[in-house]
């Protein structure tokens, strides 16, 4: 059975004081409803995760990085290691983003590679795929998120995907306001898990947690997290506060089957 995952993704927001506050409410309200089915994890800035781990030490709260490098070390001036993530308590990490994909011109051979750094570290890599609106208009959206697992997963090993979960993104449906419907969801999830029967087996694609990662928020979460292929969530804007992010927990913990 696949992880059910309730994933917040910060971005570049809240100041160290302010991300802390938010990792302590988060724990807090763990702490008095400890979930049962789902998985709570917190991706922030580098900034907060050492300090995050230690408030979030006694409660399911993970911490993931939303990016790391493609190296191990060495002179590669503003980057951030998995070894480094690692030695912070740092247990997943946000791979290949659309907006890393975006702005920093991240492609598939790269996020090949850090994939590998992650598994080599013992980082459980979230994969992120997912078309434009130009790719959807033209009907092309299956063939673009084919691409882009084909690329990021070219080489890998059944037992490496093991240890990956996938979020599919649907770049139009990003801080946009708008949202796919549960059957444009859904529809994507499932060609997403039928792929990995076709390149891998069923049994990995049984167990692989797919992710919908496209302004999911309390409002719309019944009609999404209800889906058969959807395992939960990676939330953006939602995951900024408090009430709302414990909201999702709570919706994950009702409707994931």
């Amino acid at each position: 059975m696949p992880r059910k995952i309730i994933a917040g993704n910060w971005k570049m927001n809240h100041d160290l004081p302010t991300g802390l506050q938010l990792i302590e409410a988060v724990a807090d309200y763990l702490r008095e409803n400890v979930p049962q089915k789902v998985e709570v994890v917190m991706a922030t800035p580098y900034l907060h995760l050492a300090e995050g781990r230690k408030i979030a030490q006694d409660t399911p709260i993970s911490l993931a990085a939303q990016d790391c490098s493609a190296h191990e070390e060495g002179a590669y001036t503003g980057e951030v290691s998995t070894g480094m993530l690692a030695s912070a308590g740092t247990e997943l990490v946000i791979v290949g983003h659309s907006e890393r994909r975006q702005y920093h011109a991240e492609n598939d051979a790269l996020l090949r590679q850090k994939l590998e750094r992650c598994w080599e570290k013992g980082l459980l890599p979230i994969l992120c795929v997912g078309e434009r609106e130009e790719d959807r208009d033209a009907g092309r959206q299956k063939a673009v998120v084919r691409k882009q697992l084909e690329g990021a997963l070219e080489g890998c090993s059944e037992h490496q995907l093991e240890n990956l979960v996938i979020a599919y993104e649907p770049v139009w449906a990003i801080g946009t306001g708008r949202t796919a419907t549960p059957e444009e969801a859904q529809e994507m999830h499932h060609f997403i898990r039928q792929y990995l029967i076709e390149a891998y087996s069923a049994t990995l694609a049984d167990e692989a947690s797919l992710l919908y990662g496209g302004s999911l928020k309390p409002a719309n979460a019944h009609e999404l997290l209800r889906q058969p292929d959807i395992d939960g969530g990676l939330i953006g804007g939602a995951s900024l506060k408090a009430a709302d992010f414990c909201a999702l927990i709570k919706a994950g913990e009702e409707l994931l089957r």
